[in-house]
């Protein structure tokens, strides 16, 4: 890897287009360098994670809705269009619909992939937008699934290589603005386009996509969902805009009104980002990881931890109100912005939405402690929420930010990352348990890391409900055969509902 200094240049600096961070994302980006099998077998279990969240999550109102625009309107020229999860596979949109539509569904329920360093990111919600264009230009540019595999790795890597070097939520920009120019890299690499091309792309698709973190804070929303989605469809327009001709803002990230000196740590901010150097491999996608449960990734151990408290000492179960106080011990992120620390007083209101529950530490820490286990639908139902002893106990827990785990968070060490920390439950009489744990028991240094067979069994669970047996089978067959797709098979990366099973759109709207 080599790095990339990224500063502010005054205008009169004329900083060469071959320095800018763009032009060095679209050189990574057109390098024609393989995949390799390790890299090619997680972008299969990624593509079969994908599927297993827009599964349980098609009937969602948000999903509903974006699936409603995006069938709106017809398949594009130049291309045979890309499908929509959940309709037939020749039910077919225009790719940025597809993108959206899709890229909603993943991102729903808060449930596949993430990685964490000094920004916040899902690297999944690349794959609906890559996708759709791979579906759309199949024919017409002979593309097959080894493109598909290769634009992927692109964008997460150049996803991750951001999230390791700029933070955006330190001043309140969402981290999809990292998403945009990500997936504009990877429909670059899929199409095969020179860096010039995706140079304009990666520019464009930044412009259009930073926005505030106020959709995760407070009341949040079902904007949450869409906001990657968002991303993904301006990354989709930005390529083809660049594909005719057009032009982005230069230099996007360092100019004196651009995005460091106006957005993010200003005229004096400085920062690195690593990148592979040409002719090496992209093997980012390696230092992410998924989710086994459905909420906030920093939750994913303090469920582990809580259910392994459950089994362990069943008296707390039995008798809540021996509990006194319960104090989470983490890093600076788990505590200001899903725990105490951030001062939302939604994160202790049992009628809160489901976006805001799945964001606050002290219900997700009640409820698994108290259930021994954590369902994507059944643990945020408000009747769950609005249980007496669980109100009373969620209000008992708090959160304060160890300087310690704040260090093994940000640490780009991934031995000795971690998004856990201690938990001290003191008791009525006035003795103390304490407990730990560093990663989640899904992550790939965890108790029970997730290997293919997890993946599978992920997606055979959340889609049993929605989608017939034997189409669960079609899809765990065409997915893992992905490098070996041909132009006609990729339309066959998606999911189709069983009769009757899906909502219909209400007809309200412009489209």
């Amino acid at each position: 890897m080599r790095n990339h200094e990224v500063r502010v240049h005054r205008s009169e600096e004329n900083l060469a287009r071959e320095d800018q961070l763009a032009w060095k994302l679209a050189e990574v980006a057109a390098d024609p360098v393989e995949v390799s099998e390790e890299v090619t077998d997680m972008v299969i279990n990624r593509v079969i994670d994908n599927a297993s969240v827009a599964a349980a999550s098609l009937n969602r109102a948000p999903i509903v809705a974006a699936r409603g625009q995006a069938t709106a309107h017809p398949v594009s020229r130049h291309g045979e269009g890309a499908t929509v999860f959940g309709l037939d596979a020749g039910e077919r949109t225009s790719p940025e619909w597809a993108a959206w539509a899709n890229g909603v569904a993943v991102r729903e329920l808060d449930f596949h992939d993430t990685f964490l360093a000094a920004e916040y990111s899902h690297p999944g919600d690349n794959i609906p937008p890559i996708l759709a264009v791979a579906q759309h230009l199949a024919a017409a540019r002979g593309l097959s699934g080894r493109d598909l595999v290769r634009g992927i790795a692109t964008g997460y890597e150049v996803q991750v290589d951001l999230v390791k070097g700029i933070s955006l939520h330190k001043h309140k920009i969402d981290h999809v603005a990292h998403l945009g120019p990500s997936a504009a890299a990877g429909i670059g690499t899929l199409l095969g386009l020179d860096a010039e091309t995706i140079f304009q792309a990666v520019g464009q698709a930044l412009h259009t996509t930073t926005a505030t973190r106020q959709s995760r804070k407070g009341e949040i929303s079902t904007w949450k969902a869409h906001a990657p989605a968002f991303a993904g469809k301006m990354a989709v327009e930005s390529v083809d805009r660049a594909m005719r001709g057009q032009t982005s803002p230069t230099p996007i990230y360092e100019g004196e009104d651009g995005v460091v000196a106006w957005l993010l740590d200003g005229p004096e901010g400085r920062y690195t980002v690593p990148l592979p150097e040409a002719g090496e491999a992209k093997r980012a996608i390696l230092d992410t990881y998924t989710k086994e449960h459905s909420a906030e990734y920093q939750a994913q151990a303090w469920i582990d931890l809580a259910r392994k408290l459950h089994h362990a000492h069943p008296e707390l179960v039995e008798h809540p109100e021996r509990i006194e106080s319960v104090r989470i011990e983490t890093s600076h992120h788990t505590h200001y912005v899903i725990g105490s620390g951030a001062n939302d007083p939604q994160k202790y209101d049992p009628t809160a939405s489901r976006e805001t529950l799945d964001h606050s530490i002290p219900y997700i820490f009640t409820v698994a402690l108290q259930d021994g286990t954590w369902h994507h639908v059944g643990s945020y139902s408000p009747e769950r929420a609005a249980r007496p002893d669980t109100v009373e106990l969620w209000h008992k827990v708090t959160t304060v930010e160890d300087p310690e785990w704040t260090r093994r968070y940000h640490s780009l060490d991934i031995s000795e990352k971690a998004f856990g920390g201690a938990v001290v439950i003191r008791l009525a009489d006035g003795t103390e348990l304490r407990d730990e744990i560093a990663v989640a028991d899904a992550h790939p240094l965890g108790a029970r890391p997730f290997a293919r067979e997890q993946y599978a069994q992920k997606f055979r669970t959340l889609a049993a409900d929605v989608l017939e047996a034997g189409e669960i089978e079609r899809f765990l067959e065409v997915a893992q055969r992905l490098p070996e797709l041909g132009p006609e098979e990729l339309g066959q990366l998606t999911i189709v509902a069983a009769p009757g099973k899906l909502l219909t759109p209400p007809a309200d709207g412009i489209f």
